[in-house]
């Protein structure tokens, strides 16, 4: 729970336990259904905390900022996990794609439209009858080589192991698991049968540390046949689900390891499952490489192993909006690697909606697009010309921001500070942000405004703070501290980059984020009133553990005093070099009228041009002209300044 007031001043308090919890908000002192009555007054709320069972711990956090706060709570449960740069692309994904030659069909799409994505999922129907770690060889005869295909292009494919094992005695993972007594007993010692996906089922009990390595053993190439290196994985139905169960769950007094009732540790289950398929996958690299591991439950440390998903949606406006307070919520208590499935999972989401729930979610942390099987397909193309150049747009959008996007990950990873953040996080004495949930602050940087209304085509956005924003669609300027009702036409949506920050981007398309990694990058210097900016810039080799060990570039920009400078802020034992240079330098709210820039130490004239903003290809029709140095010849691993003239 975190408490934020008019004072700016936040506080928290972590409630640890992992049974049956309520929360009674006692805003005005009185609980009518509980009977509960306490002290109160208007300016203060009571909370009351119970748990059905097990120890409790609890944390308090004295702040005295929001982001103290969190980094507090990061320091108890963990920090996030650094991903794959695939990770922070677009995600495709269906309950099902059909076979081999649909998935071969989806992928040679996205490239016919110019669409990029990194990653390809199978839901349960990929498998022979519901047995994980296996494959319908009618319709998936030649997995590797199916991934393989991928692979070339720089895509991955993800397929889905839930915690529910079909109970068959010819199946060899119930077999081994019987025969080792991995599963979960009930309440009389005989191992749960409970009903899930592939019918009469048992599940491992992740709560063993030796039965988590066994699992984690599963995901060998020698274990899961017709897996690659570009294989990663999705936990589903891992609270756990069971359909036949009380509560659609486990029953509370089925027994784990050591006798401990289901009661005590049902909210901890999913955490363990992620856990022990997040170590299988390194393990299964030998500890070389991160590990890519989706997960619906969540428990306090989930960031520690990889990204979760707010569940099964619908194709509704009302769903598309409270994506955002959820992803909110999710990101102060510490999962920031999150999103919610684009167009809804149930239901069949007209093309407007669809547009426009792209446009948000190229800033959700985790970008995937997901549907029920009984829905309509909806890829990006299947809609007419108009609005799959909308969706792409989108896409190009997110695939533009990757540098920022990865930056951002690599701080919550440091840090806990969350990707995405709400406004008053980063204006915590701006009373007009406190209720704001519809608007989010993507980094320090970005402000973004989604759109929630069939038929909109404007809205009304806050821009909080006593600094300038500069509108990223054409460069105009807007004052801080008011309201305004801003154009939002199909083709966007309103964002916006704070005056005094620097944004890293790259602007060539390509057809998966690593293609992109020799790219150019592109620095927007968004100026404040006093001619000032600042930001950085991570950079990894996008798929090992070696940054652990100093193998990464990290850059601060600063612009002051008409110069443009790039420090380390890497430790000096950091290694990793690249040969990247910065193609363009886009400077907002530049005052004089330069016309050349000085690098050093190359001792060379840079060109500069005055005309529209041209963000990732697209070239503002109207708004304010703005400064583009070009070319200045700098690499982003060295320091180096650029002087505007």
């Amino acid at each position: 729970m975190v408490s934020h007031g008019k004072s700016g001043k936040t506080s928290g308090f972590f409630w640890l336990n992992a049974a049956e919890m309520q929360i009674d908000v006692l805003a005005n002192g009185w609980d009518a259904e509980s009977g509960i009555a306490l002290p109160s007054s208007e300016s203060r709320i009571d909370t009351l905390w119970m748990s059905e069972a097990g120890i409790v711990d609890t944390f308090f956090f004295v702040g005295p900022g929001p982001k103290d706060v969190v980094k507090q709570y990061a320091s108890v449960t963990g920090t996030s996990a650094m991903p794959q740069l695939f990770a922070t692309g677009y995600h495709q994904c269906r309950w099902n794609y059909k076979d081999e030659e649909d998935v071969a069909q989806v992928d040679s799409k996205f490239d016919e439209h110019d669409i990029p994505y990194d990653v390809l999922w199978l839901d349960i129907e990929h498998t022979d009858g519901k047995r994980y770690f296996t494959w319908d060889s009618a319709l998936f005869p030649n997995p590797e080589e199916m991934q393989k295909k991928l692979a070339a292009k720089g895509r991955r494919m993800v397929t889905i192991v839930d915690p529910h094992i079909k109970r068959d005695d010819s199946y060899f993972l119930h077999k081994e698991a019987t025969q080792m007594g991995y599963y979960v007993k009930d309440s009389s010692g005989k191992d749960f049968d409970g009903w899930c996906w592939p019918g009469s089922s048992s599940y491992i009990d992740m709560l063993s540390p030796e039965i988590r390595e066994w699992w984690g053993g599963r995901f060998s190439y020698k274990n899961y046949v017709g897996s690659t290196p570009s294989l990663y994985i999705w936990n589903d139905m891992n609270e756990p689900s069971v359909f036949n169960g009380p509560e659609v769950t486990m029953p509370r007094d089925a027994l784990h390891v050591g006798g401990v009732e289901h009661r005590e540790v049902h909210n901890a289950y999913g955490y363990y499952f992620h856990m022990a398929t997040s170590d299988g996958l390194v393990m299964r690299e030998e500890g070389k490489d991160r590990p890519f591991v989706l997960s619906r439950a969540i428990f306090p440390g989930t960031q520690r192993y990889g990204a979760i998903w707010t569940g099964d949606n619908t194709a509704e406006w009302e769903h598309l909006r409270v994506s955002i307070p959820m992803l909110l919520t999710l990101g102060l208590t510490g999962i920031t690697f999150s999103g919610a499935d684009i167009g809804g999972f149930f239901g069949n989401p007209e093309p407007e909606l669809l547009v426009r729930w792209y446009q948000v979610g190229a800033y959700y942390p985790f970008f995937r697009g997901h549907a029920h099987h009984d829905t309509k397909r909806r890829e990006p193309w299947l809609f007419g010309e108009r609005n799959t150049e909308l969706m792409r747009d989108a896409i190009h959008t997110r695939y533009t921001l990757l540098p920022y996007f990865y930056t951002l990950f690599r701080e919550a990873n440091v840090t806990g500070v969350p990707v995405v953040r709400p406004l008053w996080m980063e204006f915590p004495q701006d009373e007009a942000t406190f209720s704001n949930d519809e608007a989010f602050m993507v980094g320090n940087a970005l402000l973004v405004q989604g759109v929630y209304t069939k038929g909109t085509t404007h809205a009304s956005v806050y821009l909080p703070g006593k600094a300038s924003w500069y509108d990223l669609r054409n460069g105009k300027t807007y004052v801080g501290g008011k309201t305004y009702k801003m154009d939002a036409p199909e083709e966007s949506i309103p964002a916006f980059q704070r005056a005094g920050t620097i944004i890293p981007r790259k602007d060539r398309f390509r057809r998966s984020s690593s293609q992109m990694d020799n790219d150019p990058y592109t620095l927007v210097v968004a100026l404040n009133s006093t001619q000032e900016a600042d930001g950085e810039l991570y950079i990894d080799d996008g798929k090992s553990l070696e940054f652990r060990r100093g193998s990464y570039i990290h850059r601060r920009f600063v612009f002051s005093n008409g110069v443009l400078t790039s420090t380390n802020l890497a430790p000096p034992h950091a290694r990793l070099s690249s040969q990247c240079s910065i193609d363009r330098i886009i400077l907002l709210g530049h005052t004089s009228g330069p016309k050349s820039a000085l690098v050093e130490p190359l001792n060379q004239k840079a060109e500069i041009e005055m005309g529209p903003l041209r963000m990732g290809g697209l070239v503002a029709s109207s708004g304010t002209k703005v400064l583009t140095i070009r070319k200045p010849g700098v690499r982003v691993d060295q320091d180096w300044t650029v002087k505007v003239l």
